[in-house]
């Protein structure tokens, strides 16, 4: 069979002569190649033919067992389908299958049952461990109760816990448990805390606290206050029974204690046989040795008995319930010492703070004793609250003095009085001094000081400055709307107290100390009162001018002065201005240092010259009387405000003034609109040729004149004709 292992290649039946493999067959290469292939295949099939008859036996074999194995599996098959048909007929697995289910079911309610009687004999068991807390209750075996209700609390916790379940599904009758041992609980509380309560009995007659140690129930149950404090500890109410306690101790013992120096403290023991059957007395008596305490060696030696009697006849010696009630009884006692005592105990001069040592030295050791009586933690140092505010006595010392200097500028400034008469006014502006002086006060105290201290005085400075502009407004703000003295006095006080701020920083930085060099800024106060000062100016500025607006306004525009009503009610316009600038310099010039004066009489009588000017040159269609009549309202308005250029303009020899033209342009360099007015005057006596002329040389340019507002007053005083156009054609062209 060699000849089919191998396959037939195409080449070797081709002469290799005529075989191109690039190039296809040609048809008689593939006629050739057909013959070929049939040749071949014939003599294959001889091969396989020859081959087959000579291994013919081992063919037959194999047919035979062929047939054999083929005829074995029909006979499994049959056999397998008849196994399948006898299942079929009868469900063996469907009834395995529920014996399963039933034996698993068993074996569910069985162990169901077996949790339920679980359950029921723990319920049985707390049942009767509560119904013997009850029983111990009425009995008033108090000890016993508690730690029956104790381990009530344990026992519902772990039948919790062996539920495994949330309070939400837990069995219902773990709720009624816990209801009535909450029941039993509160009623354990209030029961001992009404008894302990009870042991204590103070007699304001005789000022004495009288602790029983045994507590009567009725006509037959007796219990002792030192059981009663550790059933309360058993059940962890200890805090809830001692609080009464301790309030009444708080309230009739410790503060007559620390507010009352002139008694004394006496500890009286009857039937002394141990400390569970005696009956101590703790009594409050006038003493009539009245020394002074100045390191508080009477306080804490009388606060100290009574922490002894605590300690010995309350808590019986027990830490624990000596920690208990000094939670209780500490953070108040604390602060009553240190508002009663400490807190007045600081020097309030810097000098006496070296011998406040003693009273530090007193105050350790009585914080000392506390621990030793373990009314408060040895551990916790944030319980030492005398201490560290002893050890802070600098900080007080300066916090007090900062108290003082700020009620101190309060009540000044709340009660002085700003309404003084005109004769007095002068005194008035000494208020900022004074207040200075304080100021300048503290700041020296903060250079002699620790850095803590020196913060202490240097807040207080910056906060008695604010408090200033703080007040000032709220009290005065009638006053400073309106025009007034005290507005003026306030406006001078601001700009005193903006140029002693300014310099603050300069004259004491160095001498601070290192801590507070850095750190030390006035710079910003001394803006908000610069800003005060002059927004307190800009406002009385304004209030004036608003009351000259009206008196200008009341001219109605100085029209038809030709007329004599006309002219009457425009001459009532510029005595009014007069009237109300000269009110203004009578309040002004006294109080006003001079620049501020000059600065805001100016402002006020610029405007007054601007307005009437704009007025007059608003007008139109003027006859030649009445240029004659406003050139004389412009001449009686200089005249009137004559006295007030004098006191601008003071620095003039008195036999100079108003004699030289020198005098003039002083005058006009402070108020720009001057000149503008003056020349006014001078216009309408002017002919037109002079006008012009005037306009061409650039005199009326420089007093403020446009050459519009030129252009409309001459047309307003001279009637059209071809000089008044030549002339207003050669300011024109001047113009351009």
């Amino acid at each position: 069979m060699d000849v089919l292992s191998g396959s037939i290649d195409v080449r070797d039946l081709l002469p290799s002569g005529e075989l191109d493999e690039s190039s296809p067959l040609s048809a008689p290469d593939l006629r050739l190649l057909v013959d070929r292939l049939q040749i071949r295949s014939l003599r294959i099939k001889d091969k396989v033919r020859s081959y087959v008859l000579a291994h013919r036996a081992e063919f037959a074999d194999l047919f035979s067992r062929c047939s054999l194995a083929s005829a074995s599996a029909d006979d499994l098959t049959r056999s397998l389908s008849g196994a399948l048909r006898l299942l079929s007929d009868r469900p063996l697995d469907h009834e395995i299958r529920d014996l399963v289910s039933e034996i698993r079911a068993k074996r569910r309610e069985l162990e169901e049952r077996r949790e339920a009687l679980e359950v029921v004999r723990a319920v049985s068991a707390l049942h009767r461990r509560l119904a013997s807390a009850r029983e111990d209750l009425r009995a008033m075996r108090l000890v016993a109760a508690a730690e029956a209700v104790r381990d009530l609390k344990k026992g519902l916790s772990d039948a919790d816990e062996e539920e495994g379940a949330s309070v939400e599904n837990e069995p219902a009758v773990f709720g009624f448990l816990r209801k009535e041992w909450a029941e039993c609980l509160d009623e354990l509380q209030e029961v001992l805390a009404k008894n302990v309560l009870n042991c204590f009995q103070f007699e304001p007659e005789t000022n004495r606290l009288i602790v029983r140690s045994v507590s009567k129930v009725g006509d037959v149950h007796y219990i002792k206050l030192h059981q009663m404090l550790e059933a309360m500890e058993i059940v962890g109410v200890l805090d809830y029974g001692l609080a009464r306690v301790a309030d009444l101790l708080i309230k009739r013992v410790i503060i007559t204690s620390i507010t009352n120096k002139s008694i004394n403290v006496l500890v009286e023991v009857h039937d002394e046989g141990s400390l569970a059957s005696c009956e101590p007395i703790l009594g409050i008596v006038p003493s009539s040795d009245l020394q002074e305490d100045l390191d508080g060696a009477c306080l804490y030696s009388r606060l100290s008995q009574i922490v002894k009697f605590i300690y010995k006849f309350i808590c019986f010696e027990n830490a624990l319930w000596m920690q208990c009630f000094g939670r209780l009884t500490w953070p108040r006692m604390a602060d009553l010492i240190i508002t009663h005592f400490l807190s007045k105990a600081v020097p309030d001069d810097a000098s006496k703070i070296a011998g406040f040592q003693d009273v530090i030295k007193r105050t350790a050791d009585f914080e000392t004793f506390l621990k030793e009586m373990k009314l408060i933690s040895s551990t916790d140092r944030n319980e030492e609250k005398l201490s560290y505010f002893a050890h802070d006595v600098e900080v007080h010392f300066a916090s007090r003095k900062r108290n003082e200097i700020l009620a101190s500028a309060r009540n000044y400034l709340l009660q002085f009085n700003y309404d003084l008469p005109p004769e007095n006014m002068s005194s008035v502006s000494l208020q900022a001094s004074d207040g200075g002086e304080n100021l300048h006060g503290a700041l020296k105290d903060a250079c002699l000081s620790p850095t803590r201290v020196a913060k202490e005085f240097y807040h207080a400075a910056r906060d008695a400055l604010l408090l200033y502009r703080a007040v000032i407004p709220i009290k005065l703000g009638k006053k400073l709307e309106s025009i007034s003295q005290v507005a003026i006095i306030i406006h001078n006080e601001c700009q005193y107290l903006y140029q002693e701020n300014l310099g603050l920083a300069f004259e004491y930085r160095a001498d601070f100390p290192s801590g507070l060099q850095k750190h030390a800024v006035f710079v910003d106060i001394a803006l908000s009162f610069h800003q005060m000062a002059e927004n307190i100016l800009q406002k009385q500025v304004q209030l004036v001018v608003s009351s000259l607006r009206e008196a200008i306004d009341g001219a109605d525009g100085f029209q038809n002065t030709h007329q004599p009503q006309h002219y009457e009610s425009a001459k009532f316009g510029i005595e009014q201005v007069f009237f109300i600038i000269e009110k203004a310099h009578i309040m002004w010039e006294p109080l006003m240092p001079a620049s501020t004066y000059k600065r805001a009489m100016c402002s006020v009588m610029d405007y007054v010259f601007s307005g009437i000017t704009r007025d007059m040159l608003l007008l139109d269609d003027l006859a030649a009387e009445e240029t004659l009549q406003l050139q004389r309202l412009i001449q009686m308005t200089l005249e009137n405000l004559s006295s007030l250029f004098e006191s601008l303009i003071a620095d003039v020899d008195e036999k100079e003034r108003f004699l030289n033209q020198n005098t003039w342009n002083q005058l006009d360099k402070m108020m720009s609109s001057l000149p503008k007015f003056r020349k006014l005057a001078e216009l309408y006596d002017m002919p037109l040729k002079s006008i012009t002329a005037t306009w061409e040389s650039g005199e009326l340019l420089s007093c403020g004149f446009t050459s519009s507002e030129v252009e409309t007053f001459i047309k307003a005083i001279f009637a059209d004709s071809p000089l008044r156009k030549e002339c207003l054609q050669r300011i024109k062209s001047a113009n351009d």
